[in-house]
């Protein structure tokens, strides 16, 4: 879609589009006033601004919004929408071994137990072990400074999953 079809649409229509780049209510609703928006680099740039003026429950309610880091299964079923953004973003794990796959199973079920919410990284261009060994990194962070990481991730995937709607 390009931005000039992106800025024609009706706002049911345009908050629904948006949903599929971010689950965060509250980002799509402010998101919405931005329209119609000048060019892609001013609508990215208030993405991002709107997403970093957000909080904690925001980034949670975002966090739904994706399959765990290597469940593939769930990539299908729950997130219909957004499961082939999705995997391609998570494009390596399919390629990654049994052990590979059984860590980050175990490494998202520590991940989510420690945190409260599951493991969000940028998987694009990562390898499963990549994402690996970021996951067994991030879990010896403090849950404050967990956060503001795993929203800044959060922050990349909406700014890649934007470019993705206006180049689709």
């Amino acid at each position: 879609m390009t931005l000039d079809e992106l800025n024609h649409l009706d706002r049911p229509a345009l908050a629904a589009a948006l949903r599929r780049c971010c689950g965060a209510a509250r980002w799509v609703e402010q998101m919405l006033d931005v329209f119609p928006a000048s060019d892609k680099e001013t609508l990215l740039d208030h993405a991002d601004s709107i997403w970093n003026n957000l909080g904690p429950e925001d980034y949670r309610e975002a966090f739904t919004h994706h399959p765990k880091i290597g469940d593939l299964n769930a990539l299908r079923e729950k997130f219909a929408s957004t499961s082939a953004w999705a995997e391609g973003e998570q494009g390596a794990v399919r390629q990654a071994s049994d052990d590979i796959l059984q860590a980050l199973a175990e490494g998202n079920a520590a991940y989510e137990q420690k945190f409260g919410y599951i493991f969000i990284v940028s998987a694009s261009g990562k390898s499963a072990e990549d994402m690996l060994h970021i996951l067994q990194a991030r879990l010896l962070n403090d849950p404050d400074d967990e956060i503001l990481l795993a929203a800044d991730e959060q922050r990349k995937i909406t700014r890649l999953r934007l470019e993705k709607l206006l180049s689709a």
